[in-house]
């Protein structure tokens, strides 16, 4: 009997090799992947002649339809489809209230997910999220194995901001993360540093957004980075470093690696192609925390990668409107900005044609390691039994990156008019065609919530 779709004539490409084969899909999953005489025949055939066929890409920290961001699920999920991504993962928050908070009264992070379930009802791509921890409430720590059985397996915690927690409290949350065998994700800045030299540069008057950078310098992050995967060693728990910025940090997080312990870490699309010479030229619209550091910065977040010392390139995508921008000071901008939809032709073009890396390199730091790293067992691959969540890229298509284009509701973007190799084509979600060479064509409620496993970090 004919399969319901396959994809045939293209290169495959997977975490550790790249092959001309065939791939067929049947309900969803992939059922077969070899030479055209071994793939069975299909109801529908796609000419992937000339690209690459490659896993659906991962994305494990986004903000959609949050306090964070303008987006609505199904603008950023329609961003997602038309980058490649086919699954991610963004934040479900315990309640607070405060100065950055929508929330009127405080709340559980199970409350949180089941608020995050419900927006995301009309997602285009499949998504899941991490627990994310604002208050040092002692209750949270009881909660932890209900979301955990809830398919929620990771849990962000901040060291700044109004939800920045203290060391102690954090260390009490890793114990307990160790014992449920979770993992802990990590926002690490100092923010004794941050807020003194933020507070200085107010009075001081430099609202310049080319001073925002000294406001929260690499050495800030390096110490808050020390402390928090310091304790998650002493209490063998999992640790992630999101949004890794700079080499004094990442130079951290690989010296506690050596003895094999526990420790994982990101960076992000803009610390691998952008200098904090953008902030002399978009202004506050690169207003990101961490902030975009320099080129040395940048090539020492290639060099961890390379080595494998940083294992994921995510977006931190966080949708914003110029008015949010556009103020007289830095301190009083929104901070962050859209990528879903033009990362993976970014990160193609600075790693793999300008520096070299290989396409199996591309699907693991975006894709594999994500999936593996994350309990999402059912992705990251295109192993037969998996999910089809699948990308047809073209890496020879030459394009120049415009908001125009945004599916995201930002009406900006900090890569605006760059000139990049190599473009999204086709990408399918569990065998259904959600974006379609630049237009979004997948129905919003395609997407589904994905329930996580722990995560086996032996292999």
């Amino acid at each position: 009997m004919a399969v319901d779709l396959r994809i045939s004539g293209g290169t495959v490409v997977t975490a550790t090799d790249s092959f001309e084969a065939d791939v067929a899909v049947d309900d969803g999953r992939i059922v077969a992947v070899g030479d055209a005489g071994s793939v069975p025949d299909a109801e529908e055939t796609v000419d992937a002649s000339g690209l690459l066929v490659m896993p659906g890409m991962i994305d494990p920290h986004v903000h959609i339809e949050d306090h964070f961001s303008v987006d609505t699920y199904e603008t950023g999920t329609g961003a997602a489809a038309l980058g490649g991504i086919t699954t991610y993962i963004d934040f479900a928050w315990q309640a607070w209230v405060g100065e950055l908070s929508q929330y009127e009264e405080e709340g559980t992070l199970l409350e949180g997910i089941e608020e995050k379930r419900e927006k995301g009802e009309r997602a285009v791509v499949d998504y899941s999220v991490h627990g994310a921890i604002t208050r040092e409430d002692p209750d949270v720590l009881e909660e932890l194995a209900d979301v955990v059985d809830a398919g929620v397996t990771s849990f962000k915690m901040f060291t700044a901001y109004e939800i920045g927690l203290g060391n102690g409290f954090m260390n009490r949350v890793l114990e307990r993360i160790a014992d449920l065998d979770a993992v802990g994700v990590f926002h690490t800045e100092d923010p004794s540093v941050c807020d003194e030299l933020t507070d200085q540069f107010k009075r001081e008057g430099k609202g310049d957004p080319e001073w925002y950078p000294q406001s929260r310098p690499d050495y800030a992050e390096a110490m808050a980075a020390e402390d928090a995967v310091r304790m998650a060693r002493e209490a063998g728990a999992k640790y992630y470093g999101i949004h890794t910025s700079c080499r004094k940090s990442a130079d951290v997080l690989e010296s506690f690696r050596e003895d094999g312990s526990k420790v994982r870490a990101e960076t992000c699309t803009h610390y691998l192609a952008l200098d904090d010479s953008i902030y002399g030229e978009v202004g506050n619209q690169a207003m990101i925390a961490p902030p975009i550091r320099k080129p040395d910065d940048n090539e020492a977040m290639f060099e961890h990668l390379r080595r494998g010392s940083l294992d994921v390139v995510s977006t931190d995508h966080c949708g914003y409107m110029l008015e949010g921008k556009q103020v007289d000071n830095w301190w009083e901008s929104t901070f962050g900005a859209n990528s879903l939809q033009v990362s993976l032709p970014v990160v193609h073009d600075e790693a793999v044609n300008k520096r070299g890396f290989s396409y199996p390199w591309l699907v693991r730091v975006m894709s594999t390691n994500v999936a593996q790293t994350f309990g999402l067992p059912g992705k990251g691959t295109l192993d037969p039994g998996t999910d089809a969540d699948i990308v047809l890229f073209d890496p020879g298509e030459t394009y120049t990156i415009t908001a125009a284009d945004n599916a995201s509701a930002a009406d900006f973007s900090i890569y605006e008019g760059r000139e990049v190799t190599g473009r999204v084509k086709r990408t399918f979600v569990r065998g259904e065609l959600v974006a379609d060479d630049g237009d979004v064509v997948g129905e919003p409620g395609h997407g589904q919530f994905v329930e996580r496993d722990l995560p086996d970090w032996e292999v």
